[in-house]
């Protein structure tokens, strides 16, 4: 099987290589749109700041071609953000393929959100075997509120998506590489994907 890591200079990309080689596969980094298209599977990871990551998708030509991506794809937290409509971080357009806008927490709570917390209502494969209420290890200030594409929930300040689907593209707001043997679990689901 042929995983490619979106490289674009806005991912945590080395503890997800290290998370797939503890499941036995090689996550290829590339921004290259060959080889990216040729994949079986996508993986589009993101850390820091939303319109910077924006920025560098724009300038390899990646926002033309991650919309058009045919095979699944899983954006992972700042990754399943620039997956949606657009950010309040940056105030940017996302890639619009999920039709949700990110908004911020309020002051009320601490932000980031950062360490563990619970998914729950989880619906889809990428949760096979999953119990309700599993932690899950977060960091963010910005969140997906819950809409049509919702596929799991988390609660911080108020339920929001932690997990959102549409047609191939899969994305979690939490870090499976970093979430132990459950996230581990939800990465091989997301590997088992057939369309």
């Amino acid at each position: 099987m042929k995983i490619v890591i979106i490289n674009y200079g806005a991912g945590n990309v080395q503890s997800v290589q290290f998370a797939l080689q503890r499941l036995g596969f090689e996550g290829i980094l590339s921004s290259d749109w060959k080889t990216i298209k040729s994949a079986d599977k996508v993986i589009f990871p993101g850390v820091g700041e939303a319109s910077t990551a924006m920025k560098k998708l724009i300038e390899t030509g990646l926002d033309i071609l991650i919309p058009t991506l045919k095979q699944p794809v899983l954006g992972i937290c700042l990754g399943m953000q620039l997956l949606c409509n657009s950010s309040e971080e940056g105030n940017i357009r996302g890639l619009g393929i999920f039709d949700v806008d990110i908004i911020k927490f309020s002051k009320k709570v601490k932000v980031p959100q950062m360490g563990w917390n619970t998914i729950n209502t989880l619906k889809s494969e990428l949760f096979k075997g999953i119990n309700e209420n599993e932690f899950m290890y977060l960091v963010h200030s910005f969140y997906a509120p819950k809409c049509a594409e919702s596929i799991a929930f988390t609660d911080y300040e108020k339920e929001y998506s932690s997990a959102l689907k549409k047609d191939n593209f899969y994305g979690v707001q939490f870090h499976p590489e970093k979430s132990g043997k459950i996230g581990e679990q939800i990465l091989s689901n997301f590997l088992n994907i057939k369309l």
